[in-house]
């Protein structure tokens, strides 16, 4: 059996419990060198075969869990937060498929989730955002035409950016050419849940200088949106006593107590 396990975003108890026990249980662990926090190589077995895929092909990385798997042992192939994002998965489970070779897959805490938790960011707010979209820049390898940043950015819907730190000019360029104001919230995360995570909080004209001040070049996300100032939003249905929900029915509420709730800023 192969299990893919996302790692989480970087702290090593972000790991699930699920994904925890098949690293106990593991005789082979393939894990992205590059990315995943080392520590959880802590809580493998004393014999277990340890592969880095950051040095290896696709090949590679296959042919190790096949020979795990012709000879009897259970392989772990350890992802960075959760593979499902530009995890390179499908093509490894395709493989598999192929070869008859059973696997499962254990999700993890995606580095989107870890960036809004150090942010204390909600990243769908009522009449701000209720859509999220998650995307990178096209760099050395290519996106999709019609996925195009601008496009995109002409949605105003809440934005989470990935791989394009080392590309800021142009990726501010792309976003104002969708529409984005320069005034635009934004925010920089390094690194986040890790013990060196930073966060700083911009505006789309500022991302590359925010960014060059503080030497960011890789490995942190871009979060565009109004949300990030979280400033004035109005509140949510689901706990209001004025709105009735399948488990408790709305409560009379003046009017005017209604508007200054629905109206009232965020506190920061």
């Amino acid at each position: 059996m192969v299990h893919f396990v996302g790692a989480g975003s970087g702290a090593p108890d972000l790991i699930t419990l699920r994904g925890m026990r098949y690293l106990q249980e593991a005789d082979v662990i393939v894990y992205a060198g590059s990315l995943v926090n080392p520590k959880l190589l802590d809580h493998r077995k004393p014999d277990c075969e340890v592969c880095n895929s950051a040095k290896m092909t696709l090949e590679e990385v296959l042919e190790v869990l096949r020979k795990a798997e012709a000879s009897g042992r259970t392989s772990v192939r350890l992802h960075t937060g959760d593979p499902c994002l530009y995890g390179a998965i499908r093509e490894q489970m395709d493989a598999l498929d192929e070869e008859g070779i059973a696997y499962d897959y254990c999700p993890g805490v995606s580095s989107f989730c870890g960036a809004a938790a150090a942010l204390n960011l909600e990243y769908t707010l009522p009449d701000v955002s209720q859509s999220v979209i998650i995307t990178r820049m096209a760099g050395r390898t290519p996106v999709p035409e019609r996925e195009e940043i601008a496009s995109l950015a002409a949605h105003h819907a809440t934005m989470v950016i990935f791989l394009s730190a080392g590309m800021l000019e142009e990726l501010s360029k792309r976003l104002l050419a969708g529409g984005y104001e320069p005034e635009t919230p934004a925010a920089i995360v390094y690194k986040a849940t890790w013990e060196d995570e930073k966060s700083f909080v911009c505006t789309v004209g500022t991302l590359a200088e925010t960014a060059k001040r503080n030497q960011i070049t890789k490995t942190a996300l871009i979060i565009v949106g109004d949300v990030v100032s979280h400033s004035i939003y109005r509140r949510s249905d689901l706990y209001n006593p004025a709105f009735t929900t399948e488990f408790r029915e709305a409560k009379p509420m003046d009017r005017q107590n209604a508007g200054n709730a629905a109206e009232k800023p965020a506190d920061l």
